[in-house]
């Protein structure tokens, strides 16, 4: 998923002096950012998330690490951040903390610092998620994997919008520049979106393009059985390298 779907959408802003990586969660995707930055700012609420990728990570030197309380970032400098990245995460967070890190991050984005978060857009289907709570568990899995009903399984946060995203970036002094609606897995509509962000008179300002994209895991699973057949899967971390001799 790094190689084939989030380096793609990314590669534009990397390599980066600075990142902020916002619920690393065990470090899934901070393994890819740290090889892509000068210093690597990981933020995350939960105590064991952080001591695992300090277990993880902890010899690499331009990690930091910082336990939050869900929506502080008194810890990252003003002005400091060429890049804030999350995603499987945030998707959780409903509108008040997506707010609250908006309009924080409106002033510790560098000039031409941009944000790329996955976020809810489940807000949009609040009355398809009151429909699918009224059928019966043993109907409601089958239902939801034939992509008749929302997918509540997944959790995602149902105060927030794509649109409400973009709505507390302007709040927040940054603009928001494209937004990406996705379907996650399995179920019906596109519950997630991720949003492109930037701040005014930024290289990068542009106005804001949206598109809507139902096929997004099935691209990561078919580049994963593509990189199945090359051997990508089955390389070890670190080849070893061939005896000259041979």
């Amino acid at each position: 998923m790094w190689y084939g779907t989030l380096l793609p959408r990314l590669h534009a802003f990397l390599p980066a002096d600075t990142i902020l990586e916002l619920g690393p969660g065990q470090g899934r995707w901070t393994q890819y950012l740290k090889e892509a930055a000068l210093r690597l700012v990981l933020v995350d609420l939960a105590e064991d998330c952080i001591a695992a990728c300090r277990e993880r990570f902890g010899p690499d030197g331009n990690i930091s690490y910082h336990v939050n309380d869900g929506k502080s970032l008194d810890m990252v400098a003003e002005r400091s951040i060429d890049l804030v990245f999350s995603f499987d995460s945030l998707v959780h967070a409903e509108a008040d903390v997506l707010e609250a890190y908006l309009g924080q991050l409106g002033t510790k984005l560098t000039p031409d610092g941009v944000g790329f978060i996955h976020h809810s857009n489940m807000g949009a289907y609040r009355r398809a998620a009151r429909l699918a709570r009224m059928v019966p568990g043993r109907l409601r899995r089958p239902l939801t994997l034939r992509r008749l009903l929302v997918n509540l399984y997944a959790w995602r946060a149902e105060s927030t919008t794509a649109e409400l995203f973009a709505a507390l970036c302007e709040r927040a002094g940054l603009v928001c520049i494209a937004q990406e609606k996705i379907r996650w897995e399995y179920g019906r509509g596109l519950t997630d979106a991720i949003s492109l962000f930037t701040l005014p008179g930024s290289r990068w300002e542009r106005p804001l393009v949206t598109v809507d994209n139902p096929h997004l895991m099935e691209e990561a699973a078919r580049l994963a059985e593509i990189g199945r057949l090359y051997g990508v899967a089955s390389f070890p971390e670190k080849a070893t390298p061939v005896n000259s001799s041979t």
